[in-house]
């Protein structure tokens, strides 16, 4: 009787380590779609839920797998399944959480520009859905960022317009000497803005998250991919 008794208490502690390896991408499903649902802001889904808490139940996962992998050695007919589960789990999710640290960790704004000076400014319709963020004529709200640079010449609103859609935003409008789009985050919904400026000899674009949470230079690769879709190709 004591074997099958010692058995069924390796199989429990094996269940719980492999419970543990799962519990950060479990917390982040659930963070995602509170997120998605209003429960909470994005702000307190990534910042806090996911990048915070989440990364130490990675961690801690990872720790866990290591000890399910040397509980089944001993005998990997009962609990190899469970060891490789929860080390292929907690490897994958470590992983990605270091991935997604050194893309959060690069120095950038949420609100970038190729002018500066004077940056393109929101419709009227951007600018409420922004809740008045990004002002008409404060060009000093926007900043610069490496590659993004003016187009040196008037595109046409099509060619703006086909820009902001091949960079993976919606055109909320496109007319003479302007274009507009917002592009939604598939995992938290993160919103970015997108204003397109047109004059003679010069385009110039304009990139900008609405919540104001950090995610490393995520607004400045959006804003040269649009940049690239107005840039004739040779």
């Amino acid at each position: 009787m004591a074997e099958p008794s010692r058995a069924r208490t390796v199989e429990i502690r094996l269940r719980w380590l492999t419970l543990a390896a799962f519990a950060a991408p479990i917390l982040v499903l659930i963070a995602v779609f509170g997120t998605r649902f209003g429960l909470w802001s994005a702000e307190f889904g990534l910042g806090v839920l996911t990048l915070k808490i989440g990364r130490i139940l990675a961690f801690a996962g990872l720790a866990a797998a290591l000890v399910a992998v040397i509980i089944a050695l001993k005998d990997m007919r009962r609990g190899g399944l469970y060891a490789a589960a929860s080390l292929v789990v907690a490897g994958a999710t470590v992983a990605l959480f270091l991935v997604q640290e050194r893309r959060f960790a690069v120095p950038a704004d949420n609100d970038v520009t190729s002018d500066v000076a004077e940056a393109p400014a929101f419709s009227r319709a951007v600018l409420a859905m922004r809740g008045g963020q990004g002002v008409a004529g404060s060009g000093g709200a926007s900043v610069a960022c490496p590659g993004l640079v003016s187009v040196p010449r008037q595109v046409a609103p099509e060619t703006a317009a086909a820009a902001l859609s091949a960079a993976g935003f919606t055109v909320r409008g496109a007319a003479p000497f302007r274009a507009d789009g917002a592009q939604e985050g598939f995992w938290f919904g993160l919103t970015y803005d997108a204003a397109i400026r047109i004059r003679p000899g010069r385009t110039d674009v304009r990139v900008a998250q609405r919540e104001g949470v950090k995610v490393g230079d995520e607004a400045c690769r959006l804003a040269r991919t649009v940049v690239m879709g107005l840039t004739p190709q040779s």
